[in-house]
């Protein structure tokens, strides 16, 4: 059963949220994690930023209350830690959690620990990226209404491998990376032959990080309303993502059956995976848009999970291709897009664009690389990017920041599977939390999908750096 602490969330939804005043940079502050010290030297600065500050010095794990701010106003030079520590928080409570192996853990809290919800400057989990950008021996084509495959592929010395003929999309496969060249130059100059492109490879999703939060934490309160079932107020959302696992009785009933476009999808045993914390979020989100006071909302909106990764975390082009296709075919009106690759697809631009054409809503994860260049599909028109903050008005700092991006949320979310906590952090935790804000939204007052989404990106702006 998987839960998460809903505090953090509730003040998002609030929509109050506001600026920081001055530069965190603009103090001085230096651990020295070898002697245990710190010295600093701070003025009128939010407690939220500087503690970012401290989380990329020392590597801990820091997570706070998330109404517990102050403004910081101190200096000291080589205190112990501790002192330190007290110095910079103030009234408010600590709790340090050392590990033997891993990162320390802090919590810093008003109330009780369990509400030390909010992550702070922690980047989402490493996960090894692919040397490759895309798969040496494929192409991808699109053919024109009546032209023959098998011709196509057999000019050129291919294996048809993957088809749609609905769509007119293939994957063709050679020998060899030299092969594929090879048949790369003859297709673009076939008449037949609309688009021909790489099969990119795209990022695997953040690693779910365990942590030693407490499992306490309460279920979204939802109550299913099959009377709306088939009111387009009330949206199903595709999470086009990892393979799933239960997330308990009472939520699965708002979770169809999963759609596989992969052949080896298997979850393996690696506790909580991307796609299950993604959905969790989505949930959450919903829970707190629609509640009546903290009370059980009731919504028929359900989430009709898309696996395009295979059990390796890797997906391709092709498989998103055929998630995005199948999602609509699902009859989803929310897309949730919490992946990316850095490379532009022609095949998958296309497909999008006809999803976005039939009305479908999409937000897609902006990325993980604290950069501006653009990540796909998030860069495309008319996709709403998303990308993340790390405490109120502040970006995270692993977060991209291109022009592309239209609106920013929190990037963490905690989940516990048993006895085990994990924290799942990155952009693509904040385009869970726009899609289910989005999708609450429309069960709400049952506006247009651009009245919505412009609505979010004045509620949820991106903060200028």
């Amino acid at each position: 059963m998987l839960r998460r602490p809903g505090i953090y969330l509730i003040l998002l939804l609030c929509l109050v949220w506001g600026r920081t005043s001055g530069r965190a940079e603009d103090s001085t502050i230096h651990w020295d994690t070898a002697q245990g010290l710190l010295t600093a030297d701070i003025h009128q600065q939010p407690l939220f930023a500087v503690l970012e500050i401290m989380a990329k010095q020392s590597g801990w794990h820091i997570f706070v209350e998330p109404d517990a701010a102050r403004t910081v106003d101190v200096k000291f030079a080589d205190l112990p830690v501790n002192a330190a520590l007290r110095k910079i928080v103030g009234d408010l409570n600590l709790s340090y959690i050392p590990k033997t192996n891993g990162l320390p853990e802090l919590y810093i809290f008003r109330t009780t620990q369990s509400h030390a919800t909010q992550a702070i400057g922690l980047a989402p989990a490493k996960t090894a990226t692919n040397a490759a950008k895309y798969v040496k021996n494929e192409l991808l084509v699109k053919l024109k209404p009546g032209a023959d495959i098998n011709a196509i592929a057999k000019s050129v010395g291919a294996k048809v491998v993957g088809s749609d003929d609905k769509l007119g999309i293939y994957r063709l496969q050679f020998e060899n990376e030299a092969d594929m060249q090879a048949a790369l130059a003859l297709l673009k100059s076939n008449n037949d032959v609309a688009t021909v492109d790489y099969n990119y490879y795209f990022d695997p999703p953040p690693q779910p990080q365990q942590v030693t939060t407490p499992a306490n934490s309460t279920q979204p309160k939802l109550t299913l309303d099959d009377t709306t079932a088939s009111d387009p107020c009330h949206p199903t959302i595709a999470v086009i993502d990892t393979a799933i696992q239960s997330l308990g009785a009472n939520l699965d009933q708002f979770v169809n059956k999963p759609i596989t476009v992969v052949e080896d999808a298997t979850t393996g045993n690696e506790g909580v995976t991307h796609g299950t914390a993604m959905i969790n979020a989505i949930l959450d989100a919903i829970a707190q848009a629609a509640g009546n006071n903290g009370g059980t909302a009731k919504t028929s909106i359900k989430i009709q999970p898309i696996v395009v990764y295979q059990s390796g975390e890797q997906t391709t082009t092709w498989n998103v291709a055929l998630g995005v296709q199948a999602a609509v075919n699902s009859g989803a009106t929310v897309l949730n897009m919490s992946l990316g690759s850095s490379t532009d697809s022609a095949i998958l631009d296309d497909i999008i664009q006809k999803a976005q054409a039939k009305g479908v809503v999409i937000f897609a994860a902006a990325g993980n690389t604290p950069v501006t260049s653009p990540t796909y599909p998030a860069a495309l028109t008319g996709v709403n990017a998303v990308t993340a903050l790390s405490s109120p008005g502040q970006l995270a700092s692993y977060a991209n920041r291109g022009s592309f991006v239209s609106m920013a949320l929190p990037g963490a979310n905690v989940v516990t599977e048993g006895n085990l906590s994990y924290l799942v952090q990155g952009t693509s935790t904040a385009t869970a939390y726009a899609s289910g804000i989005a999708a609450a939204t429309k069960g709400v007052n049952c506006a247009g999908w651009s009245q919505i989404t412009g609505a979010m990106q004045q509620k949820f702006p991106v903060p200028q750096p």
